[in-house]
């Protein structure tokens, strides 16, 4: 059975969809316990980090993410998710997120080198791959998938990043940590190649390698 975590915020209607046009049928849920004896976990997002830990905390859905994570059993993170991984976010000041990952949340410049950016960073970009990773396996290199953020992680371990996306600057697009996956992009919403990535999610939640 595949979680998806329900902490009263985030996209779970198109996530849970994304999943069912891959036949595979998930579990929106807001009990820790049932979080923790799922096969595998999704965590979106969407909203602000702070008001996301806030709500995850308050239904000790936090420390579910957490066993999930020591459990082995793999956990995908989206967009918001994916930034309350990391140590701490500045939006809206100094916040601490799970710190399953080390690293910061930032905001995008508005100013850079290249020119003036639109933030949020909203709309069809780019995934460059670093190096192999089985939830990017068949997904091939210039790979367009959807954004919507403001926010941008920064890991300090630059080992964690499986995948880059240029914005003005070159940030952390995808993260795999062990059992641990996390997009800033929307697979859900990411069409075809979208839909690939939740596809190797299902065979690594099955105990399996996707193939490339």
């Amino acid at each position: 059975m595949i979680a998806i975590v329900d902490y009263g915020r985030g996209n779970l209607g198109s996530v849970q969809q994304g999943f069912a046009r891959l036949g595979v049928e998930t579990r929106v849920s807001a009990d820790p316990e049932e979080v923790v004896r799922a096969d595998a976990v999704v965590f979106p997002g969407v909203g602000a980090f702070r008001d996301c830990l806030h709500h995850l905390r308050a239904r000790g859905l936090d420390e579910a993410l957490r066993a999930v994570v020591q459990a082995g059993r793999p956990l995908l993170a989206i967009c918001v998710g994916m930034q309350a991984l990391l140590s701490e976010s500045e939006e809206f000041g100094p916040s601490p997120g799970l710190n399953l990952l080390a690293g910061h949340v930032r905001r995008f410049p508005e100013a850079t080198p290249a020119g003036r950016l639109k933030v949020p960073h909203m709309g069809w970009n780019q995934l460059h791959l670093r190096r192999p990773c089985p939830l990017l396996a068949g997904v091939p290199e210039g790979a367009y998938v959807y954004f919507v953020h403001s926010y941008y992680a920064v890991p300090c371990q630059e080992e964690v990043v499986v995948a880059t996306t240029d914005y003005g600057l070159d940030f952390a697009s995808v993260l795999w940590h062990d059992n641990l996956y996390a997009t800033q992009f929307h697979p859900e919403k990411s069409q075809g190649w979208g839909l690939r990535i939740l596809e190797n999610f299902v065979t690594l939640s099955r105990g399996k390698r996707p193939c490339r």
